[in-house]
């Protein structure tokens, strides 16, 4: 992790836990199993030994020290380890040796050979009444410790550095050495994002900026977006009322259909002002990918609105899409 400089513009609140509830709810990949005892130990395996377990497993958290367990199974997010009395969980982007973005036949293949080994760990979730308890091959790599020294020396507003090692459909978790920090899909960019693989990429380093940090919970929010320019603080300066501009449908909804005009800034065509007449579905009039000419009737920066039209827009000077064109006739040149 490189901390750079502080970041000097206005850092948002903290996210409220709400937001973390809703990325543990929706996370794939830290969906283990319950950290119970196996079958072949509950008969012999008094309640006040489990407790133990619990115990040395939030030792072996607290003081961020690796450990050696065998590997017993596996699921679609990773492999099962045997941890004392309890099951443990590690997530197939906490393993060293199955590389992001494999398809997931070959993922499967690759966590089932690892049936037995032995993998040098680390704690790095913990939490006896959900019967949860993650650990972290990628996490051991780090000394003893570090996570904490991560975390104390953290603050809200740092610049920071780290490799993406992993992406879901809510975020991009982010290795800072020791410890992932978490940049939500919302803060990966202004514009909309589908999906964070089309902002960032596994093993790619980025740079973001520290939104807050919980200790406890060892959780650390991350925004990329605050150190890009915030389109909507100028938009009145580039652009007016009454301008014809062009730009690209992104998204098509019963209310109407929106339009990039450039990064982080999109406009809405109303279904009202997507053309003469009554339209049910503005789908009948634009589709996503389609590049359109239209103009401002609103703009809104506080509320960052901007209202578009295509009303009074010539359609003679809309140039045909490309992707309307046939697919044969792209490939052909």
């Amino acid at each position: 992790m490189s901390r750079g400089e502080p970041f000097q513009g206005e850092v948002p609140p903290p996210m409220d836990e709400g937001w973390w509830a809703s990325v543990l709810r929706d996370e794939p990949r830290s969906a283990p199993e319950p950290a119970r005892r196996s079958t072949a130990q509950s008969a012999d395996r008094p309640p006040a030994v489990a407790a133990e377990d619990w115990l040395w497993a939030r030792r072996l958290y607290e003081a961020d020290e690796p450990i050696d367990l065998p590997v017993i199974g596996q699921n679609r997010g990773g492999v099962l380890v045997q941890a004392q009395s309890l099951r443990g969980f590690v997530p197939v982007s906490h393993l060293l040796e199955v590389p992001a973005g494999l398809p997931e036949a070959e993922r499967v293949r690759a966590m089932a050979a690892m049936a037995g080994r032995t993998l040098h760990l680390k704690v790095i979730e913990y939490d006896p009444e959900r019967g949860r308890l993650v650990l972290s091959e990628r996490a051991a790599q780090a000394a003893a410790g570090r996570r904490t020294q991560v975390l104390e020396g953290l603050q809200t507003s740092q610049r920071v550095r780290g490799a993406i090692t992993n992406l879901t459909a809510f975020g991009a978790f982010v290795d800072l050495g020791g410890i992932e920090g978490l940049i939500h899909v919302s803060e990966l960019s202004w514009g909309r994002v589908r999906h964070p693989a089309d902002v960032v990429h596994c093993g790619e380093t980025v740079e973001a900026v520290v939104l807050s940090v919980d200790p406890d919970q060892g959780r650390i929010a991350l925004s990329m977006k605050l150190l890009q320019p915030d389109p909507w603080l100028t938009v009145e300066e580039r652009f007016r009322v009454g301008e014809v501009v062009e730009g690209v449908v992104t998204n098509v909804v019963k209310f109407g259909a929106f339009v990039c005009l450039e990064r982080g800034l999109e406009g809405l065509i109303h279904v009202s002002e997507l053309g003469e007449g009554s339209l049910i579905d503005p789908r009948n009039a634009v589709r996503e990918g389609e590049k359109v000419r239209a103009r401002i009737v609103r703009i809104e920066p506080a509320a960052r609105r901007l209202g578009l039209t295509l009303r009074d827009v010539p359609s003679a000077d809309v140039p045909t899409p490309i992707e309307h064109r046939e697919p044969e006739a792209l490939s052909a040149g």
